[in-house]
């Protein structure tokens, strides 16, 4: 991981063989981020997404190990307990063009990766919503 901060944006670029959300995170703890916006994208040939199925209140996650080029990632950073909470969603292309896409459980790099964060000046939390079955952003 490199990156610059340049006043309340970070510029990161991830390298060959790094785990998205884990070097997110990691960013997030050292630079002290409470809340803020990430979008990204870049290249992956491993990649692990979601869908939360609402009537169930479950999560189905499906793996994909194939070369991807990430056509975008977007996402918000907020607190939960006191952690870094990371709440990203993913598109990613095959050779063929065809898609998959959902929430992302892990990305690992394998050439690149940019991503922009826009750090917010405050702190945004989350808690559990018995009644949905997610952690809901709580002001």
């Amino acid at each position: 991981m490199e990156y610059k901060v340049f006043d309340e944006t970070i510029v990161l670029r991830l390298e060959k063989g790094e785990e998205v959300i884990e070097t997110i995170k990691k960013l997030c703890e050292k630079e002290d981020i409470k809340a803020g916006s990430i979008s990204g994208l870049g290249a992956t040939n491993h990649v692990v997404v979601g869908l939360f199925k609402v009537y169930e209140k479950k999560y189905y996650s499906n793996t994909f190990e194939e070369d991807f080029e990430i056509t975008n990632l977007t996402g918000n950073i907020s607190r939960m307990n006191g952690e870094v909470y990371l709440h990203i969603h993913g598109t990613f292309a095959n050779i063929e063009g065809k898609c998959i896409g959902g929430h992302l459980n892990k990305a690992v790099i394998s050439a690149t990766s940019e991503i922009i964060i826009n750090k917010i000046n405050g702190e945004v939390e989350r808690k559990f919503s018995e009644e949905i079955g997610l952690n809901l952003i709580e002001f």
